[in-house]
């Protein structure tokens, strides 16, 4: 691929993938892009370094050390804090240092995962990976998500392998360790220099090794880890059956007197008319319970996980200054001070960001889900929710995104509502105003 400029990590086009229908859940892919310094400023074993003198970095929580020799992988984690006098000293002597949340520590890390959250509508999540020369840190495997790999410093060397059954094509779990002589031979046989991006999808097995001249520093993002049609459905049909019980007496009819002497295993083999009969009543009420299935309902319940699963968002310097974040009030001169800012119906407001908010529905119930008050680490907090009594106006300014509107202009019925809205979404670290709020 032709040089490309290096990106700056404030600008989302750097995470688009122009290769999506191509390759997304089918084949890997390797970009070449010349450019060492294309990933400048992501992330670095310098930040790494960083990051262990300046944080509680804990060994099995947010570190591994890890090593593979002789077709036996190890890992060597002792208890507590990982140091770097300790760690470094791991690294010396051939292990690989794996980062298991770098989001948690690295900002822009952080950023670089809420932008992907936000386009894959789903959770991103990464680990960074540290090599010395001459080694390997993990056996042959394939995992169940979606791996996007950045080489960030020096050179690697991947293999990677056609999925061995169609049992093993996007699996739902990642696969336990291989052996060399189960894993046949590499589709894809490469080595990534600084810059360059591999994909590939959940179920191609892979392995990596440093080369004799250099370090590695690369980091993977994945992606769409549970995030299938059949996922969807472990969701829906639960509730359609439910819907289908409650409203058609068809399914509720009692099951024939009979049926355990020809039905099930140890009747299996059997040839009886009345098998027949019986399964063509399942199929006939599976068919039927596409009626009952409540397909919107099914992808908020989704949506909710999704929602706490994510990453708080990323603000801007100006998004941080008009939101409460940025509020003027603050404590001087004995007293509390700038308190008395208030929004106004000509203020104008909108969501922090297209995917920091979601409404979903539960029976009669409408509840805004939303992300602002997340944390970096994955569940650390309780999903975060308000009860909705506004839902046109939070429609309204959910669709609206990413313009600004007036508060005026919410369909609220009434001038008090309008701005109680505004308040609550303003204090709960949702919506920002055009311009910064000053103290009266």
């Amino acid at each position: 691929m032709a040089n490309q400029s290096t990106p700056h990590f404030s600008d989302r086009r750097v995470l688009f993938f122009p290769h999506y229908r191509e390759n997304w859940e089918k084949k890997p892919i390797l970009i070449q892009r010349q450019n060492p310094d294309y990933y400048k400023g992501l992330f670095s074993t310098a930040e790494f370094d960083c990051i262990l003198r300046n944080n509680d970095v804990q060994y099995g929580v947010n570190l591994d050390v890890t090593s593979y020799t002789n077709g036996k992988r190890e890992t060597h984690n002792p208890p507590g804090r990982a140091l770097p006098y300790t760690l470094w000293d791991f690294y010396e002597s051939g292990c690989s240092l794996r980062m298991l949340n770098p989001q948690a520590f690295s900002s822009t890390v952080w950023q670089v995962l809420s932008i992907l959250q936000e386009k894959f509508g789903s959770m991103a999540g990464a680990n960074v990976y540290l090599t010395p020369a001459r080694t390997q840190g993990f056996a042959p495997h394939y995992d169940d998500i979606e791996a996007f790999i950045l080489q960030l410093e020096g050179k690697k060397h991947w293999r990677v392998y056609n999925p061995r059954s169609e049992d093993e094509v996007l699996p739902l779990v990642s696969s336990p360790n291989f052996s060399q002589d189960e894993i046949g031979q590499p589709i894809m046989d490469v080595v990534l220099e600084a810059g360059d991006l591999l994909y590939f999808p959940r179920g191609f097995i892979h392995q990596d090794d440093c080369l004799p001249d250099t370090h590695s520093l690369h980091l993977t993002v994945s992606s769409f880890q549970r995030n299938s049609w059949g996922d969807l459905l472990l969701k829906l049909m639960p509730a359609a059956l439910e819907t289908a019980m409650e409203e058609d007496v068809e399914f509720r009819k009692g099951l024939p007197l009979d049926y355990l002497q020809f039905m099930g295993v140890q009747n299996s083999e059997k040839e009886d008319p009345r098998r027949d009969k019986f399964i063509a009543c399942v199929e006939g009420l599976m068919k039927k319970l596409v009626d009952y299935a409540p397909v919107d309902a099914a992808v908020d319940q989704k949506a909710k996980d999704f929602l706490h699963d994510c990453l708080p968002p990323v603000l801007s310097a100006e998004e941080k200054a008009s939101s409460v974040y940025g509020a003027p009030a603050r404590w001087g001169d004995g007293e509390a001070l700038g308190v008395t800012v208030q929004l106004k119906g000509q203020t104008q407001i909108r969501l922090l960001g297209a995917g920091a908010a979601r409404l979903c529905g539960d029976g009669d119930t409408v509840t805004l889900f939303y992300t602002t008050e997340n944390s970096r680490v994955y569940h650390k907090e309780e999903p975060k929710s308000i009860e909705m009594k506004h839902i046109d106006a939070m429609e309204f300014l959910i669709h609206s995104y990413p313009k600004f509107v007036s508060v005026a202009c919410l369909p609220c019925e009434t001038v008090e509502a309008k701005m109680s809205l505004a308040e609550l979404l303003f204090e709960k670290g949702l919506i920002h105003t055009a311009e910064p709020l000053t103290a009266e």
